[in-house]
């Protein structure tokens, strides 16, 4: 191939359908035809002389050529972009969709908000918001960052600090009626506990940590859902403040347990570590967190 034969025609698309992993998505970020995107491909693979894509009725995956070309032209695609925003950056008028994973009461009462004023001051930008718990695929979904509190087991991503955080245990007063208060973390094993990700609680004391493995017979990743299941006496609770300060407040719940609430719960900024982030999303995340300086619950 010469140098008159090189063409960057169809590499935008391409890049596009292998991170989606199909021709309809693709052409919905790109604001295109399905046809448009199908077509650039296909001209991009004849000049090319090999397929990138194995085509089925059912799905759309990289052959091996495709996946080593991909690796080149994401690199390629990044920088690109990255030169137009040096020229366009100060006069920038963010458009596309800005999609971000999320949840949590925190996400929901806090984080969603501050993202509704960013949406505000860019009116032709579309903000998608999907509140899940489940491990997300920032190519594959298509995700430019997530929220996410704890911590964090892959190091593979980029996490900035949003905000810190504490826990806080509470139950319902008949409950504590009923089973009695307990004293110590350690106590726990002989309560049912109301469990949302994992069933190991981390408390502290005068600087240590107390991890205690605890049992119940309610599991919910929905932090309403098990507030309302902490409020009907089922059992004990142990979340980031915010998901129980207005039934606290309105005394449908009890504090327990503290002196041995942590504080070493941060929310985070998750993104995936690539040398370029898209321009709408390192401006949210600034917005974010600008909006969360200082903050803590």
């Amino acid at each position: 191939m010469n140098l008159h034969s090189l063409s960057f025609d169809g590499i935008v698309e391409f890049v596009t359908v292998a991170e989606t992993k199909g021709f309809s998505e693709a052409a919905r970020r790109l604001n295109c035809s399905v046809s448009h995107v199908s077509r650039q491909v296909s001209r991009l693979e004849q000049r090319l002389g090999t397929a990138l894509f194995a085509r089925s009725t059912r799905s759309v995956k990289l052959t091996e050529t495709g996946q080593q070309y991909y690796h080149q032209c994401q690199e390629l695609v990044s920088g690109l972009d990255q030169a137009n925003e040096m020229v366009t950056g100060t006069q920038f008028d963010l458009q596309g969709t800005l999609r971000i994973s999320m949840a949590g009461s925190f996400a929901e009462q806090f984080v969603a908000p501050a993202l509704v004023e960013f949406a505000k001051q860019h009116p032709k930008l579309t903000v998608e918001v999907d509140f899940s718990t489940r491990h997300v695929n920032f190519v594959e979904d298509g995700i430019d960052f997530a929220i996410r509190y704890g911590r964090l087991q892959d190091s593979g991503l980029v996490a900035r600090k949003l905000a810190d955080r504490s826990l806080m245990a509470v139950a319902s007063p008949n409950y504590l009626s009923e089973h009695g208060e307990p004293q110590h973390p350690k106590a726990l094993a002989q309560h049912s506990c109301l469990i949302t990700n994992n069933d190991t609680w981390l408390f502290e004391h005068e600087g240590k940590e107390i991890p205690v493995k605890v049992s119940g017979r309610f599991r919910c990743n929905n932090a309403n859902a098990l507030v309302e299941a902490c409020k009907g006496g089922l059992g004990i609770g142990y979340m980031p403040k915010s998901s129980f300060q207005n039934a606290v407040k309105d005394g449908d719940l009890v504090p327990v347990l503290t002196p041995y609430w942590t504080q070493k719960i941060t929310s985070w900024v998750v993104y995936q570590n690539r040398k370029f982030l898209p321009l709408k999303a390192r401006l949210a995340i600034d917005h974010l967190l600008t909006h969360f300086a200082g903050w803590q619950e």
